[in-house]
């Protein structure tokens, strides 16, 4: 009985040590996925005000609208709540890169709840920016509707 035992066990540790060597590729031939779709929604979401994570997310917008497997295929909207609202507040340094987006066909949204909330009054938020009922509203509704959710 042990004799089988043993037999069986080295048998499936066989089998296993090949599944593990079958998921083995070449790095260099990996060339990441396919973008077989025609069309692709991402939703970036911002809740800090800290100026590198801005910053960050500004930029991982740009990389992918430039993504070769997804240039003109992307529609973008980020979403500002939070903290994140620092993004589109005049007193800022991120203006131009937001427009330099909106041009790129991105949409910037606003939570009207952070604004009701802290009190802050539209006109020192940049004119050109959407306002949404809530930011958490925005991001289960796109999410259902099969968005990507991107959270930098």
């Amino acid at each position: 009985m042990k004799k089988y035992i043993i037999i069986l066990a080295a048998f499936a540790l066989t089998a296993f040590a090949k599944n593990v060597k079958a998921q083995q590729t070449d790095p260099a031939a990996f060339t990441g996925a396919t973008a077989k779709l025609k069309h692709y929604n991402a939703l970036y979401i911002i809740n800090s005000g800290d100026d590198k994570k801005i910053k960050g997310t500004l930029r991982n917008i740009n990389n992918a609208l430039e993504d070769s497997r997804l240039k003109g295929k992307l529609h973008v909207e980020l979403i500002a709540f939070g903290d994140g609202v620092a993004v589109y507040m005049k007193s800022s340094a991120y203006e131009q890169s937001l427009k330099d987006l909106q041009a790129k066909g991105v949409v910037l949204a606003q939570c009207d709840n952070t604004i009701k909330e802290r009190k802050i009054d539209k006109a020192d938020l940049f004119p050109f920016i959407s306002y949404v009922p809530s930011g958490n509203g925005e991001i289960i509704i796109r999410q259902y509707e099969g968005w990507a959710t991107v959270h930098p």
